[in-house]
């Protein structure tokens, strides 16, 4: 036997088989040709996630804010009708339309050309007024004091065409500074009582002011139930001591009377010198002014 019909008797290879060698080397595959690595991360496994029913969407992918686009509250605010925060409660409850549909999302943003109709109005957004006057006596910021005493607003009369109101009352025989502003904002933000803004008023007694009273102002008034904190109080240098510096933060007047009428003082002249950062500086009584656009950030941050 020779060793070919050895080797075919005990199962060895077989001499004229058609098939390839098994250990050769397969060709690579180029890798465009093999498709990418399906992962759970992959783009297409998220979109089908979130085409998913149920699935909510992701608030973080939401589309980036355009340079012209403006939010829907802050539109509203811009109108001068209210502020942002009431201008939520307006649309959650339905009553805005944009370009004839409801909107009651929040966070909406409105584009160039859009109408919105606010409580059956449609809004014309108004570029944001900021005006200073140094007001004189007889002049009231109420409607309501008869026809003897004017209105401040005759004081602006033709500073601007945008419908404007004061920040914080003034009676007749208050003086000094007051800002007006079509920012709603803002008159919402000075007329809360918490806010920090500080005024300073030069306030003229009947009488002087005796010294342990003035300690009594400075370390806290209790007047109808109420603790007044003031943060300074003092004579003014070179003028009768009937004649009285006091800075606190309320913007209510009458507080700054009643301190003195609770100690038994008549108040006859209260004249408002400062008033959140800004000065009667450069300003006679009577004229009014634009604020600078350095003096509109600085208010806005108090």
């Amino acid at each position: 036997m020779n060793n070919k019909e050895g080797n075919n008797k005990r199962g060895g290879s077989r001499p004229n088989s058609s098939r390839p060698n098994s250990n050769k080397p397969k060709a690579a595959l180029p890798k465009r040709a093999q498709g990418p690595k399906k992962s759970k991360f992959s783009a297409n496994n998220t979109e089908e996630a979130a085409q998913k029913p149920g699935k909510k969407p992701n608030p973080v992918a939401k589309r980036p804010k355009a340079k012209d686009e403006i939010r829907l509250n802050k539109y509203i605010s811009n109108s001068g009708v209210c502020s942002r925060r009431d201008a939520d409660i307006y649309i959650q409850s339905g009553n805005v339309k944009v370009n004839g549909v409801a909107v009651t999302e929040m966070g909406y943003l409105v584009k160039p050309g859009d109408v919105v109709n606010f409580d059956g109005v449609t809004l014309t957004p108004e570029k944001k007024v900021y005006i200073l006057l140094n007001k004189p006596k007889n002049f009231t910021t109420a409607l309501d004091e008869g026809q003897e005493y004017r209105n401040v607003l005759e004081l602006v009369k033709g500073s601007t065409t945008a419908k404007i109101a004061a920040v914080g009352r003034m009676d007749k025989n208050t003086t000094g500074l007051l800002l007006f502003t079509n920012d709603t904002d803002l008159i919402r933000k000075f007329s809360l009582p918490n806010q920090k803004s500080s005024k300073i008023y030069q306030v003229t007694l009947d009488k002087n002011l005796k010294f342990e009273d003035l300690e009594k102002i400075s370390k806290g008034l209790f007047i109808d139930g109420h603790r007044v904190f003031v943060e300074e109080v003092s004579y003014i240098e070179g003028e009768a001591k009937s004649e009285i510096g006091l800075k606190l933060k309320t913007s209510n007047i009458k507080v700054v009377r009643n301190i003195f009428e609770h100690l038994e003082y008549d108040v006859l002249k209260i004249d408002r010198v400062a008033f959140a950062g800004l000065t009667k500086k450069n300003l006679p009584r009577g004229n009014w002014r634009l604020l600078t656009e350095q003096e509109i950030i600085n208010i806005k941050n108090f």
